[in-house]
């Protein structure tokens, strides 16, 4: 049973079987969110997606970044990244059409960062996460 689908701007469909969403600054207890904090959660983000679901390749969508106070402090100025940090393993049809559609499907675990706590559905998606290069990145597993 899938969680939700997401239309692909490519036009294929993928199913969302899990989903993990966290606040993109928990645990900061300190300074401010600056580029050098941002990198290191992204890169995070990454890490935890590449350990946690090893079974598959990995794709991070980069995330959008805000500057609302340009003045900043001693790390520069205020970056900010979307406040849901998510990991999604998608599935969909197999990418070869050699393959048995039966017996064969793609995947892909994908981390990306997002505006609100909300499941991506259907064309509401966010348009980064729809724009992923599905035959590109996905690997064919047989069932």
């Amino acid at each position: 049973m899938s969680l939700s689908h997401v239309a692909l701007t490519s036009g294929r469909s993928i199913e969302l079987t899990q989903l993990r969403m966290s606040s993109t600054y928990s645990g900061m207890l300190e300074g401010y969110p600056c580029k050098v904090i941002n990198d290191m959660r992204v890169r995070g983000l990454q890490l935890e997606a590449d350990r946690e679901f090893s079974f598959g390749p990995v794709h991070l969508v980069q995330p959008s970044r805000e500057y609302p106070d340009l003045s900043g402090g001693a790390f520069g100025p205020v970056e900010v990244l979307p406040p849901v940090a998510c990991i999604g393993v998608f599935g969909s049809t197999a990418i070869s059409p050699e393959l048995d559609p039966v017996l064969h499907r793609s995947v892909l675990t994908v981390a990306w960062f997002q505006a609100v706590p909300e499941v991506p559905s259907g064309e509401d998606a966010d348009l980064a996460l729809r724009g992923i290069r599905w035959a590109e990145l996905a690997r064919d597993c047989e069932l």
